[in-house]
């Protein structure tokens, strides 16, 4: 802050937050550590922007305050709420069409083709909303009708964020207008949801059953989420650094059963894991598959 704002306690009330290079720097850090999250050096205005009506309501003068505070093992729930304000929840249905597209037509069939071929199992990690698991889950159904019934195949996604706050949003499978318009068809809304209330379309109880969301730090242990068919880890890597990106994806892999395949974003490559994958084109996109 400046001596000028430090002299009127509620001048970031008015939109005039300002951060202290130390202080924005001291931020950095801390995110780094509990989230990943390598925020670059002119990220001051996104910070003000994102986490300027937390201030307000923790009567935070300066960006420091908001550190020291969020840095107290007490505050669990602050701590959230900045989390949650710095982790972007922009998805889309369908984001790409590829991946889809690829799993619909190539890897379902691989897979239910297998002879005693069991569960399944997807993980969609960073699943923010529930878009993606949900979009996941609808291409299983299709993929069910499309061969009348004959694979009848059994499958579970797991969906992982950062932020429990979106999770529990996520669980009910409800969605307004707005987030209904980015990238569904008006088969897919027919097929697929209940419409509730005028502005409210929830996924049906049978895509919603396939989905189990768990709360997971990117950097914590994997160990208990179990073996994958495919995994999903579309752009969220952009966040981290080059040592945090190869050691997730070193963690994926070991997630991974042999063969198994990753989506990763569209403008997202494997960097220095690129030798535990073989990269399949679906023209286009690309799919990587598990060593």
């Amino acid at each position: 802050m400046t001596a000028n704002a430090d002299s009127h306690p509620h001048a970031h009330s008015q939109g005039k937050l300002q951060l202290d290079s130390k202080d924005f720097q001291e931020f950095r850090d801390y995110l780094q550590t509990v989230a990943g999250i390598d925020l670059g050096h002119n990220k001051q205005y996104l910070v003000a922007t994102r986490i300027r009506r937390i201030l307000i309501d923790y009567k935070c003068e300066r960006l420091g305050d908001l550190t020291r505070l969020i840095k107290n093992a007490s505050n669990q729930d602050i701590r959230q709420k900045v989390i949650d304000a710095m982790t972007t929840n922009e998805t889309f249905w369908f984001r790409d069409t590829y991946p889809y597209l690829y799993l619909q037509k190539s890897i379902l069939p691989e897979l239910a083709a297998k002879p005693g071929s069991s569960r399944i199992r997807f993980w969609s990690a960073a699943c923010s909303s529930g878009q993606e698991p949900y979009s996941v889950s609808m291409i299983v159904e299709e993929f069910i009708r499309s061969t009348m019934g004959r694979s009848e195949i059994p499958a579970e996604i797991v969906a992982t964020d950062l932020s429990s706050q979106i999770l529990e949003s996520a669980k009910q499978g409800a969605y307004d207008r707005l987030s209904i318009a980015r990238g569904l068809s008006e088969q897919r809304l027919r097929d697929f949801f209940d419409h509730p209330a005028e502005d409210t379309w929830q996924v049906k109880a049978k895509v919603r059953q396939r989905v189990l969301f768990k709360p997971l730090n990117l950097q914590d242990s994997y160990l208990l989420l179990g073996k994958f068919d495919v995994v999903f880890c579309r752009n969220v890597l952009i966040y981290f650094s080059a040592d945090l990106k190869r050691d997730i994806l070193q963690r994926i892999h070991g997630t991974m059963k042999p063969g198994g395949y990753l989506f990763l974003g569209s403008s997202e490559s494997l960097g220095a894991a690129a030798d535990l994958f073989d990269m399949i084109h679906c023209s286009p996109g690309v799919v990587y598959k598990a060593k």
